[in-house]
C-alpha cells in the first residue's frame, strides 16, 4: 500500500525503509485524512475478517464514527457492537483491562480488534490480541507514544510493570489532522517519550562499549535520526505547527518499529524510562485528573539521566581503586535488604530478582572495572557527542509544554532523591545508573547532584 500523497516525501520514504525492517506491521498509513483509509487497510490485511472496534469514551469521541464509517464503507463487517472502555481507567495499563478486551474478542470467533486509541488503550489491545494469537489494526489518536509499532506491551500484573511479549499491530493508521489537533498536553506527552532516546542513546553506548549489549545500527538510525530534528523543535512541537507535529509522529513510529525489528525496548528506553516505570508502579499521578502521564514521567527521567551522566563524565575513573570497589560489593543478603528497604513491597520480590540478576561481585566485577577503565575514553568521547546536559533537556522541556521539575509532576525532592537509587533496581538493563554502581560512584554521584552546588541544588524548584 502506498503512502498518502499528501505526506511529505521525507516521512514516507523513512516508513517505507522501516517497515522493511519490521516482521509484524505491514502498513502504515500516515497522512492527512489517513483515518477515512482505516476500511480499506482493514480490508486488505484481514480479507473477510469481522472487525471488533475497541475504544474508551475519549478515543471514539474523536475518532469512532470515522472509523465505522470507513469500515461500513470499505465492506467490512462488524463482528458486535463497539467495545468502549470508561475513559479513565484505560490510561494505566493494567492487566484487569487485557482481560475485559481479550475475553470479548474470544466470544467472537473470527474477529479481528481495531482498536482506537493512544498509547495505553493500544497496549491494552496488543497484548489482548497476541495472547489469542490474533492480528490486530491500531487508528492512533495522538501523537503520544513511540509504542505504537513496538513489539510488546508495557502492562502491570499485580503492580509490577514491565513490557509482556506480543507481536505489534499489523497495521496503524495515523491521521496527522487528528494527530495536530490532539490535546496539547497529549502532544507534549509524545516529545517527554521522544526526549529519552538523547540518555537511552548514550546508555546504549555504554552497553555497547562494555560488551552488555550491543548497538544495531539499523535500530540505532531508526530512533536517533528523527529523534534529535524534533527535539530541537520543541517551541513548533507546543505550537502544533503541522510539519513539527508530522515529524514528531513519524520519529515516535520510527522509535516503535526499531524496537520492533530488534524485539527489545533497548532502541529507545534507558534509564530516564527506569523513573518514570518506578513512579508507574507506585501509581503515581492515577489520582490525577487527568492521570499523570508516561511522556510526562519519562521527561524528568531524561533530565535525570542526562544530570547522572554529566557527573560520569567528570570522573577520573583510572584513578578508582579496584580492591576496594569489589571489597565493598554487597553479599546477596545484603542487596536484598537494600532493595526492599528501597522499593515498594508490592513489587520487591521481582525488584529483588532483576537486582540479583545484575549484580557482579568478586572476579566478575574485577573483570568489569578493568573493561570499563579501558574502554572509559571511548565511552566519555561517544557519550558526549550523544548526549544534551540536564540545564539543556530542561529547557528543551519547558518550551515544548512539558514538565521540567520533578515538583512539577508532584515528585518532591526528598523522593526525587530515592528514585535514582530505586529506578536502578527495578529493570536489568545496563544504564548510566548501573556503570556508576559498578564503579562504587553511585552514592557519590548522587550526592553531588544533589549537594548545594550541584545540579538539583541548584534546581530545587522550577
Amino acid at each position: 500500500m502506498t503512502p498518502d500523497p499528501v505526506a511529505t516525501d521525507r516521512p514516507a520514504s523513512r516508513i517505507e525503509r522501516a517497515l522493511r525492517t519490521a516482521d509484524e506491521t505491514r502498513v502504515i498509513e500516515l497522512g492527512s485524512g489517513a483515518v477515512r483509509r482505516t476500511g480499506r487497510v482493514f480490508a486488505d490485511l484481514f480479507d473477510s475478517s469481522p472487525a471488533l472496534v475497541v475504544a474508551d469514551e475519549n478515543t471514539f469521541a474523536r475518532a469512532g464514527e470515522a472509523v465505522l464509517a470507513s469500515l461500513r464503507e470499505a465492506g467490512v463487517p462488524l463482528a458486535a457492537d463497539p467495545l468502549v472502555l470508561p475513559g479513565r481507567p484505560t490510561l494505566y495499563g493494567d492487566y484487569t483491562n487485557v482481560t475485559i478486551v481479550r475475553e470479548r474478542l474470544a466470544a467472537l470467533p473470527g474477529a479481528v480488534a481495531c482498536s482506537i486509541a493512544a498509547g495505553t488503550l493500544n497496549d491494552i489491545t496488543k497484548l489482548a490480541s497476541g495472547e489469542l494469537g490474533r492480528p490486530y489494526l491500531n487508528v492512533c489518536t495522538a501523537p503520544s507514544v513511540d509504542g505504537y509499532s513496538a513489539f510488546g506491551a508495557a502492562i502491570a500484573i499485580d503492580g509490577f510493570k514491565i513490557t509482556r511479549s506480543c507481536p505489534a499491530p499489523e497495521g496503524l493508521v495515523a491521521d496527522l489532522d487528528l494527530l495536530r489537533t490532539a490535546p496539547q498536553r497529549l502532544t507534549a506527552t509524545g516529545f517527554g517519550d521522544l526526549s529519552e532516546k538523547i540518555p537511552a542513546g548514550a546508555d546504549w553506548i555504554l552497553a555497547d562499549e562494555l560488551g552488555v549489549e550491543p548497538i544495531d545500527p539499523v535500530a540505532w538510525s531508526l530512533v536517533q535520526d528523527s529523534a534529535r530534528e524534533v527535539l530541537l523543535r520543541p517551541e513548533a512541537v507546543a505550537a502544533a505547527d503541522p510539519d513539527a507535529i508530522e515529524a514528531l509522529s513519524e520519529a515516535l513510529l520510527l522509535s516503535g518499529l526499531a524496537m520492533q525489528a530488534t524485539k527489545s525496548s533497548r532502541p529507545a528506553s534507558g534509564a530516564g524510562h527506569q523513573f518514570s516505570h518506578l513512579w508507574e508502579m507506585e501509581g503515581h499521578g492515577l489520582d490525577l485528573e487527568p492521570p499523570l502521564s508516561h511522556g510526562f514521567k519519562v521527561g524528568i527521567g531524561s533530565i535525570a539521566s542526562c544530570a547522572l551522566w554529566e557527573v560520569a563524565l567528570a570522573l577520573d575513573v583510572a584513578a578508582i581503586d579496584a580492591d576496594e570497589v569489589v571489597s565493598r560489593a554487597p553479599a546477596p543478603t545484603e542487596l536484598e535488604r537494600r532493595v526492599r528497604r528501597a522499593v515498594s513491597p508490592a513489587f520487591a520480590d521481582e525488584a529483588v530478582v532483576a537486582s540479583e540478576r545484575k549484580r557482579l561481585r568478586g572476579t566478575a566485577l574485577r573483570e568489569r572495572l578493568e573493561r570499563i577503565r579501558r574502554a572509559w575514553p571511548t565511552i566519555v568521547a561517544r557519550a558526549r557527542e550523544q548526549l544534551v546536559g540536564p540545564a539543556r533537556m530542561m529547557e528543551l522541556l519547558r518550551a515544548a509544554g512539558a514538565p521540567h521539575h520533578p515538583v512539577l509532576i508532584g515528585i518532591d525532592m526528598e523522593r526525587f532523591r530515592a528514585s535514582h537509587h530505586a529506578a536502578r533496581m527495578i529493570r536489568t538493563r545496563y544504564t548510566i545508573l548501573d556503570v556508576l554502581a559498578d564503579l562504587g560512584a553511585l552514592d557519590d554521584a548522587i550526592d553531588r547532584l544533589f549537594a548545594p552546588d550541584g545540579f538539583w541544588g541548584r534546581h530545587p524548584e522550577p
